[in-house]
C-alpha cells in the first residue's frame, strides 16, 4: 500500500442540496454559538494538487460537503454518537481485540 502525506481542505461551496438540509437547523445553529450538531456527511472530491519535484509541500486534496443529513431529535443522536463511537475505535484499534470483528458498520 502507498502511504501519502496529503493534506485535507474543505471547499466552502455549499450546494443547494446540503443548504436545503441544513436550513430547517439555521436559525439553532445561529443561536448556538457553541453548540453541536450529529449528522451523516459525504464528502466529495473537488481537486487535488501536486506538488513540483523541487517544492517542500504536501500534496494536497480538496472536499466539498456533498450530502448531509442533521439528526433532529435525541434518538437519532444517539445513534449517530452510537456509530461514531464504534467507527472511531475501529480506526483506532490496530491489533487489538476490535481487529477482525464482525459488526454492522460495513
Amino acid at each position: 500500500m502507498i502511504h501519502i502525506d496529503a493534506d485535507v481542505k474543505f471547499d466552502t461551496k455549499v450546494l443547494t442540496d446540503v443548504a436545503e438540509s441544513l436550513e430547517p437547523f439555521a436559525t439553532e445553529m445561529f443561536k448556538q454559538r457553541q453548540g453541536r450538531w450529529m449528522a451523516v456527511v459525504e464528502f466529495g472530491h473537488v481537486e487535488r494538487t501536486e506538488p513540483g519535484p523541487d517544492e517542500d509541500k504536501n500534496p494536497t486534496v480538496k472536499l466539498r460537503v456533498t450530502a448531509i443529513e442533521v439528526a433532529g431529535d435525541e434518538v437519532s443522536r444517539g445513534r449517530l454518537r452510537g456509530l461514531q463511537r464504534e467507527m472511531y475505535d475501529r480506526r483506532t484499534s490496530g491489533g487489538t481485540l476490535f481487529e477482525g470483528t464482525d459488526s454492522d458498520v460495513a
